[in-house]
């Protein structure tokens, strides 16, 4: 099991990125949460990481926090749930609002994420009340162990956020709509990514 990796950030293309370890170049799939706390390429950042094993792909998962990889890991023990959904759960939502979700038995909130109907939402909520930290170990007081710092501008960062809303679960007429309803000017694929997501929570 690989509990976490140090390295030299040497690409980006979410929901992927990949980590310079001495040499050996790691393939992390990481929610939008994490990319927005990314460094800048080259720079050093550690994550917590969780390997899921398949008939046809063992697959690393990475975090920022690790509230954020507990939660991904309780969200896959959901039934129903599986690693992309969790992904795309923890994309749209912070652990924090994850864990206000759940607690105010919003279903409204958690049904605007694609793939969580509202079957799915109730079954978050019933199986998850019960799993989740007490409230003074809720997600809100985890620290993050990323070197934090801004992301630079790259080009093509609207081609790249629709790209990678897609991949997040979101059809591309809906993914390329909502990155047309936001100002892209002088933003980075990240930050597009984020104001995108936070249109459609909001609804």
């Amino acid at each position: 099991m690989i509990g976490f990796l140090r390295g030299k950030l040497v690409a980006k293309v979410p929901p992927m990125l990949v980590l310079d370890v001495q040499g050996v170049g790691y393939e992390v799939e990481a929610p939008m949460t994490t990319f927005y706390n990314l460094p800048a390429m080259g720079e050093i950042v550690q994550l917590h990481t969780h390997l899921v094993v398949r008939e046809d792909a063992h697959i690393l998962f990475g975090f920022s926090t690790e509230a954020d990889r507990v939660m991904f890991r309780t969200l896959i023990k959901v039934n129903g749930v599986g690693p992309k959904l969790a992904l795309t759960i923890l994309s749209g939502q912070s652990s924090d609002e994850f864990y206000r979700c759940i607690q105010d038995n919003d279903t409204a909130t958690l049904i605007r994420l694609p793939g969580v109907g509202k079957k799915t939402a109730e079954r978050l909520i019933v199986e998850m009340r019960d799993k989740l930290p007490t409230a003074s170990d809720s997600p809100a007081e985890q620290t993050s162990v990323t070197d934090g710092a801004t992301a630079q501008p790259r080009s093509h960062a609207k081609q790249e956020a629709i790209s990678a809303l897609c991949a997040l679960g979101y059809k591309p007429a809906d993914a390329n709509k909502m990155v047309q309803n936001i100002a892209q000017e002088d933003k980075t694929c990240e930050e597009i990514i984020r104001l995108a997501l936070q249109g459609k929570i909001k609804g």
